[in-house]
């Protein structure tokens, strides 16, 4: 079940509803520390395919697995291949972003976890196709440093380069490596990435003041708007809500409204992750992962139909 809440200042923008979401993939167990989603999603020739994680509680296997899957409908998914975390040697693994290039490769940038700390990295892998992708040839493309980690990439390839959203984790303080904001990146190949600044920052007493993720970025209207992830302290780790952003360039966002536009009312009230499918009839495709009543998090899809 999850509320939404509208601004007057924010542009039209499709919003999580309650009516008709549906469970796109449920979660690997009952109950806390149980979750299924962090999804990435394109529409290709039709096809809808959806990268996710699969998580365990802390101490029985944390972020395990990298799914991709496929639907013709984009509610009943398939399962194509997975990934394990051993393989990319991290810890745990996070949130995936699966893209597709101009030349037609795919791609799967995995968020990695190192072993013992607070550091993440992001690596690559791509082949011609999904079941060509392999953990072996993989390369970072995204290595954080002793100071900052570095997880959760968006990608997209617009007007003749790619553009990147990730968030980034101070490390200089390790009681407080929760704290993040969303820094952009540009390139000319989608692997040498060059940092532009922070493009949306947490706001000091605000629902967001702890850390902000962008988690979509739409740009087929009149201003850039991001989906975004929000806590407003550490308590509020992995219980993040949705908050909608705008702005002027691709490279600096400003939040709207002064409360989330989505939340969960049941389980830790986790509304997280949003990512959004534009459909070919001006409708869209949300996927979001959602608390449930008994602590889990599942993976949540609806249809927001074109409107005007």
């Amino acid at each position: 079940m999850v509320t939404s809440q509208t601004h007057l200042a924010a542009p039209a923008a499709p919003l999580p509803r309650l009516d008709n979401a549906l469970t796109a993939v449920p979660p690997p167990g009952d109950g806390p520390g149980f979750w299924s989603g962090a999804p990435s999603a394109v529409l290709v020739d039709g096809i809808f395919y959806l990268a996710y994680r699969l998580r365990r509680p802390i101490g029985k296997g944390r972020g395990y697995a990298v799914v991709i899957a496929r639907s013709p409908d984009g509610e009943h998914f398939t399962e194509v291949t997975r990934f394990a975390r051993d393989p990319f040697g991290a810890e745990s693994l996070e949130r995936p972003a699966l893209v597709m290039t101009p030349q037609g490769r795919w791609r799967l940038y995995v968020s990695c976890a190192t072993a013992g700390s607070a550091h993440w990295w992001v690596d690559l892998i791509e082949a011609d196709t999904l079941a060509g992708l392999d953990p072996a040839r993989r390369r970072t493309v995204l290595p954080g440093d002793a100071r900052t980690a570095v997880k959760d990439p968006v990608v997209v390839w617009l007007d003749g380069q790619w553009h990147l959203w990730a968030s980034v984790h101070p490390l200089t303080d390790p009681t407080a490596t929760d704290r993040m904001d969303t820094r952009y990146a540009t390139s000319p190949d989608g692997v040498t990435w060059t940092w532009r600044g922070s493009a949306l920052s947490p706001r000091p007493g605000a629902w967001d003041a702890r850390g902000v993720r962008i988690s979509s970025v739409l740009t087929d209207g009149p201003r850039p708007v991001a989906f975004y992830d929000g806590r407003a302290s550490a308590l509020e780790n992995w219980r993040e809500r949705t908050g909608l952003a705008v702005g002027a360039t691709l490279d600096r966002f400003e939040a709207v409204g002064d409360a989330p536009v989505a939340t969960a009312r049941e389980g830790d009230g986790a509304c997280r992750y949003l990512t959004v499918v534009a459909l070919p009839d001006g409708g869209h495709r949300l996927y979001y992962e959602s608390s449930r009543a008994d602590g889990a998090h599942e993976l949540r899809t609806e249809l927001c139909p074109a409107t005007g």
